[in-house]
């Protein structure tokens, strides 16, 4: 399976203390693991900001690994829990989420995997998600496939459930206080994203998103709310965590609703600051050029 891994791999399998090893203690954030009843989800940083997510069945050890862009950490973590890595979830094609997956492919020799996206300019894509709410499994887990065209017009993020516990990949349309871009689409699109889907998952849904952007998001949402303690409070509370190299996420849907100005772009004092009553896709419109320029 391991033939084609780059060096940094080849050499971290012969000497585990090493390579992959000090490489880990130059990353943004420390690597950790979020129980759930039924499954986890081991948040695996990469590049300046970016996450990848590992998600495992616990009850057959079949794992997925979301936005794969770093494949020598990825094979790290999956070597050293045992685990039987057989699917891709891709949020989107830019290449900080989709770049890794064809050394990740080639370096699977015995297995093929299965690669979901939305987006045919996702090397390696066996799984075309071409219809919102489609259904797929990972063991015992459900994965529906929400289709939040914005950022880029195949975006895709990943709701997973099992039993009464879900978590919700979001790739680059919803940060932890924030949102990606409108790069390929519109303010009409990432309110359909945000509020007409995301915002409709049960509360309790965690949230792990793409990058750790966390505080200036907080900033940028204190800039229009500045009287949010909400805001204030979570604001406090990761850059705590930051301090000492503690990812962000995971956030909930029922948080974001609180701070996330863009969740929030039906809320009159938002509304107020964009000069927008009444309007709350004009809102959206207005934030997104607020927070390019922030």
């Amino acid at each position: 399976m391991f033939k084609a891994l780059s060096s940094l791999s080849r050499i971290a399998i012969r000497n585990p203390s090493s390579l992959v090893e000090r490489y880990l203690t130059t990353m943004h954030s420390n690597i950790r693991t979020k129980e759930f009843d039924k499954f986890q989800v081991k948040v695996l940083p990469a590049l300046s900001d970016n996450f990848m997510y590992l998600l495992v069945d616990n009850e057959t050890k079949k794992a997925a690994i979301v936005d794969p862009v770093a494949p020598d950490v990825v094979w790290d973590t999956v070597q050293k829990e045992n685990l039987k890595l057989t699917t891709v979830l891709t949020t989107h094609h830019h290449w900080d989420h989709a770049g890794g997956n064809k050394e990740l492919i080639n370096s699977n020799k015995n297995d093929k995997f299965i690669v979901i996206g939305g987006d045919d300019r996702i090397y390696g894509l066996t799984v075309m998600i071409d219809k919102h709410g489609v259904d797929l499994q990972l063991g015992s887990l459900n994965i529906k496939c929400l289709r939040t065209p914005c950022h880029t017009t195949g975006h895709v993020c990943y709701y997973v459930t099992a039993g009464k516990e879900g978590v919700v990949f979001t790739g680059d349309t919803l940060f932890l206080g924030g949102c990606g871009r409108f790069f390929e689409g519109t303010a009409t699109q990432m309110y359909d994203a945000l509020i007409k889907i995301l915002s409709q998952l049960p509360d309790n849904t965690a949230v792990f998103c793409g990058h750790e952007y966390a505080i200036q998001n907080l900033k940028f949402g204190l800039h229009i709310e500045p009287n949010n303690q909400d805001i204030l409070s979570q604001l406090k509370n990761i850059e705590n965590k930051r301090e000492v190299k503690d990812p962000s996420v995971p956030s909930t849907i029922g948080l974001e609703k609180l701070i996330n100005p863009f969740m929030r772009v039906e809320k009159e004092p938002v509304q107020i600051v964009t000069k927008s009553i009444g309007d709350p896709i004009k809102t959206m419109q207005i934030l997104r050029e607020m927070k390019n320029k922030f």
